[in-house]
């Protein structure tokens, strides 16, 4: 009896701990997450935002208005890259101009799934986190309300950005960048990963490859941009990469214990960027290359010899995903404005980056809680804007001191 007792206990420690197992844990999640989305479909009320927007800006489009400067909605000018436009244009075809709305969150439904599955393959490809883990990313109700109740473009980069994390993790750099560039084409934040990426390919292949993916980054924006770029590229540039958009302070859930004169101030503007390159640079001084002797040797390496690796240490899937999650979260920390859709941009990562931290167990689940509770309070007050700065703050000084390479390195 005792031997089958334990026989009984040991498939749940398995399923919960074991690496070997994580995809059936995996499974288990993404099942269980699948009915419990498709519940929220079918009886959690649909809000409407932007979706109405987004179909009106999709029909002037296919009407032929192909200057961005004249292609607007109820909530305001068309302000996405072009491929934000191409999704919308399959989604007006689909659920009959934008009319039928329930078709349009089940496509989001599966767009959720996808981004779970992902997620995990990210999580299972970085290793060094316990199987368990990643039954805390269905436990959001912001994300399933993003997703599925309120259908923000964001979902689509979020999608895309993963897939392509999860390429480079797997050596697919080709693949990665155009799925990279196919983000960016969607939302803006993806811009966001930039640093990372950029140390990652200048240490995995060195600086004239890497400026080659670069160039190929550029290309594709261009080509999803053609018929926009033909009619008034200054006006395309200026509507999809505007680097000087002021958000509408009622709307942000970041920094709201300012006043709305502070937070709208150029003052707070250039103190948040200076704080934003500042980290960064912190980073790439003194932590995303110190496998590698440090940041000036690795620059010399890699001008010395340009068309190969920079870096000496192993580029591993773990350090791709922590780097990248990390260079995103500093942007968003940074961040003057976060509207509610913007928690999309890490909320599946924050468990990962937990777990890069020192922290005990219990203070790695109260920042989970804290970040979760601060999504949660609309509108946002100053208590919840002050968590929500206090816990993605510790959240990267956790990295920091813990694992900023990923735990298949020594600490730096």
């Amino acid at each position: 009896m005792s031997s089958f007792l334990q026989r009984c206990l040991r498939v749940p420690h398995s399923l919960l701990f074991d690496p070997k197992y994580f995809w059936y844990l995996a499974t288990l999640v993404i099942i269980g997450d699948a009915l419990f989305t498709g519940l929220i479909i079918r009886f959690v009320p649909y809000t409407e935002i932007d979706w109405e927007t987004y179909m009106i800006q999709t029909k002037a489009f296919l009407h032929g208005q192909h200057n961005y400067s004249l292609i607007t909605g109820p909530t305001g000018p068309l302000v996405y890259p072009a491929g934000h436009v191409r999704i919308h244009q399959f989604l007006y075809d689909v659920t009959d101009t934008g009319k039928s709305v329930r078709l349009a969150q089940y496509i989001y439904g599966v767009l959720y799934l996808t981004s779970l599955v992902l997620c995990c393959g990210i999580y299972r490809s970085a290793a060094n986190v316990p199987n368990w883990i990643i039954a805390l990313l269905p436990l959001s109700k912001r994300l399933h309300s993003i997703y599925v109740l309120r259908l923000f473009n964001d979902c689509w980069s979020v999608v895309a950005v993963q897939a392509a994390i999860l390429a480079f993790q797997n050596d697919l750099y080709d693949t990665g960048i155009m799925l990279f560039s196919a983000a960016l084409s969607v939302k803006m934040s993806v811009l966001l990963y930039l640093p990372g990426l950029l140390v990652i390919l200048f240490k995995r292949k060195g600086l004239i490859p890497m400026l080659g993916y670069m160039f190929i980054l550029v290309v594709i924006q261009v080509l999803f941009a053609i018929p926009f770029l033909h009619e008034d590229a200054l006006a395309y540039a200026q509507s999809a990469f505007d680097f000087g958009r002021v958000f509408l302070y009622k709307w942000t859930v970041n920094w709201r214990f300012f006043d709305e004169e502070i937070f709208l101030s150029p003052r707070l503007a250039t103190t948040l960027l200076i704080g934003h390159v500042t980290t960064l640079i912190a980073f790439g001084l003194f932590k995303w290359c110190s496998p590698d002797g440090g940041l000036y040797p690795v620059l010399a390496r890699g001008l010395k010899r340009p068309l190969r690796p920079a870096g000496l240490s192993p580029i591993t899937a773990d350090y791709i995903a922590t780097v990248l999650f990390s260079s995103n979260l500093i942007g968003i920390l940074f961040a003057r404005s976060l509207h509610y859709q913007f928690y999309s941009w890490y909320a599946q990562q924050i468990p990962f980056l937990a777990w890069r931290t020192r922290y005990p167990l219990p203070a790695k689940l109260a920042l989970l809680l804290g970040i979760e509770y601060a999504w949660n309070i609309f509108p946002s007050t100053s208590l919840s804007s002050g968590v929500l700065l206090c816990c993605n703050l510790l959240l990267l000084a956790g990295v920091w001191f813990g694992y900023p390479n990923g735990k298949s390195f020594r600490r730096s």
